[in-house]
């Protein structure tokens, strides 16, 4: 078989997340999802999820001028050989950023046309899965004022969520969220890498008492992670990161520092599917428990859940707190009760809904 031709399609959905949305350079941020389209000629179809967010412009240019016209004419069935050969081709216009994005985009969408040929989920081509549905955690967005913390966690937790994480860099906002979700539910921080050791470990000490689940991304940069494993070895709450990591290679360097309890690579940034597996077997060698980045709502969500899926312990799955006004994979990634499904169609389990597409895709 062959890979007859590679297209992306971005969606700009409508969105609410009860309350101001980030900005970016002083503009209101999109909901963004980058799809990658890819049919063989067969005319077997694909789908997967480049990372988006501001930078999705930049992401579809590299696939267009680097990835696609090297991996049209490939051999789709063998999916390491073709993303190896990818990888070493584009080596030298960057190891990780848009071109790394494309490229995680291609491989979702390998595998799902993997799981469709072979007629079977992705979970099972990874060994099968071990859950039929698997907890989810609420992602709030970063809200900076403690009322509107409280607020958006404990309505994360009237519906359903037994766990939530914030995007706050203080105690205030943790408190506030602690006392209205109560003791029972997880909590987790998520400051996005914005210390020095000295700094976070103020921070640490200041937010201890609240019984936190991790602390995610304290440090800066994020790939000091000699600084990062002194922060975890003195902090006495659980570390976690990974969504900034650059390779499996990275995430080898991050657990030979001792530098995490927690990874957390991201499927549509870190090279998609193929490159996950590599960092699970890495993270299973040094002990090291591994949760998916995955604030998406479109291919990279489900990807990461049969991914999941095939874990022998149960794993948390990111879901993003945002109420979308059209969702492009419908049911597929509702969360009910705290727990998203693990689709049992073949490849994915869900193909994008075409209409729309139509109405916010470009």
């Amino acid at each position: 078989m062959t890979i007859k031709s590679i297209d992306t399609i971005a969606l700009d959905l409508p969105y609410e997340i009860h309350g101001p949305r980030p900005l970016f350079a002083g503009t209101s941020r999109n909901m963004d999802i980058l799809l990658v389209r890819v049919e063989t000629e067969a005319g077997v179809v694909g789908w997967g999820e480049a990372f988006g967010y501001g930078v999705w412009p930049a992401t579809r240019a590299a696939m267009k001028a680097l990835v696609a016209p090297l991996a049209i004419g490939g051999d789709e069935r063998d999916i390491g050989k073709l993303m190896e050969g990818l990888n070493r081709k584009l080596h030298l216009v960057g190891r990780t950023g848009p071109v790394v994005y494309a490229l995680s985009g291609l491989d979702i969408a390998l595998w799902d046309i993997a799981g469709k040929v072979a007629d079977k989920p992705i979970s099972a081509l990874l060994g099968g899965a071990r859950h039929d549905k698997l907890p989810c955690y609420a992602s709030l967005m970063r809200y900076t004022d403690p009322a509107l913390v409280a607020k958006n966690a404990k309505m994360a937790v009237d519906r359903g969520f037994k766990a939530v994480k914030l995007h706050e860099i203080t105690e205030a906002q943790v408190k506030a969220a602690r006392e209205a979700i109560g003791p029972e539910v997880k909590l987790m921080m998520d400051v996005n890498c914005p210390w020095n050791v000295s700094e976070a470990l103020a921070i640490a000490d200041s937010v201890r008492g609240y019984d936190l689940t991790w602390f995610e991304e304290p440090i800066w940069p994020p790939e000091d992670f000699n600084a990062l494993a002194e922060v975890r070895r003195a902090c006495g709450i659980p570390i976690t990161a990974g969504e900034n990591a650059m390779s499996p290679k990275n995430f080898e360097q991050m657990f030979e520092a001792h530098a995490v309890d927690i990874a957390q690579p991201s499927v549509t940034k870190i090279g998609g599917i193929s490159a996950m597996l590599e960092i699970a077997a890495l993270a299973a060698k040094h002990g090291v428990k591994l949760v998916p980045h995955c604030p998406y709502f479109g291919p990279g969500l489900l990807a990461s859940v049969h991914i999941a899926a095939a874990f022998a312990e149960e794993t948390m799955i990111e879901y993003s707190w945002a109420d979308l006004g059209a969702n492009p994979l419908g049911d597929a990634i509702e969360v009910k009760d705290g727990y998203i499904k693990v689709p049992t169609g073949p490849g994915l389990g869900r193909d994008p809904d075409p209409a729309v597409l139509m109405q916010y895709g470009s």
